[in-house]
């Protein structure tokens, strides 16, 4: 790669950035309070809402219980990013806004269907492009999203008995 294409491409990447940005920023997103407590945007949901049975693939039980762990595992999810602090969550909050964005989510996930139309390959090809790619930010990115998704899965008692994790040990009271 030459100085002349990294530089085209930095300025490529920041305008669509820019342009991502300008065009879909969620009002809600950008109005709401940070309170410290909050909900996922709809975006944010959908984006998740594909992604989580990616990740957990084989972690989740099958059947009609899938539904419903995928909908505890983003409820989870919608926890732990309430707990984070404030610059966190608009980092996140962008990272959800480029992925809701339709040429965003082509361009710089792959991912050229909706998200809830989006083929399980596909989602499992983003993730894989994310995880190994040469771009530190694409790689932190993945591991947000991956630990996010992970911690919340994990974090539930339903999904201690497959680990073998019998809970925290009880408090002893004096």
């Amino acid at each position: 790669m030459t100085r002349r294409s990294l530089l085209k491409a930095g300025v490529a990447g920041g305008a669509l950035l820019l342009l991502a940005r300008t065009f879909h920023a969620p009002a809600a997103v950008a109005a709401r309070p940070d309170t410290g407590v909050g909900m996922l945007d709809s975006d944010a949901r959908t984006v998740l809402a594909a992604i989580i049975p990616v990740v957990l693939d084989g972690a989740l039980p099958s059947g009609t219980a899938a539904a419903q762990a995928g909908d505890e595992a983003l409820a989870g999810a919608a926890r732990a990013i309430a707990g984070l602090p404030p610059a966190a969550r608009r980092e996140l909050d962008q990272l959800f806004a480029l992925l809701a964005f339709a040429p965003t989510r082509a361009l710089v996930a792959g991912v050229w269907s909706p998200w809830p139309e989006a083929s399980r390959e596909s989602i499992a090809a983003f993730l894989v492009r994310w995880r190994d790619s040469r771009f530190a930010l694409l790689r932190s990115a993945y591991d947000a999203l991956r630990q996010i998704i992970l911690g919340a899965w994990y974090g539930n008692e339903r999904a201690w008995p497959a680990i073998g994790y019998a809970g925290p040990p009880p408090l002893a009271l004096d």
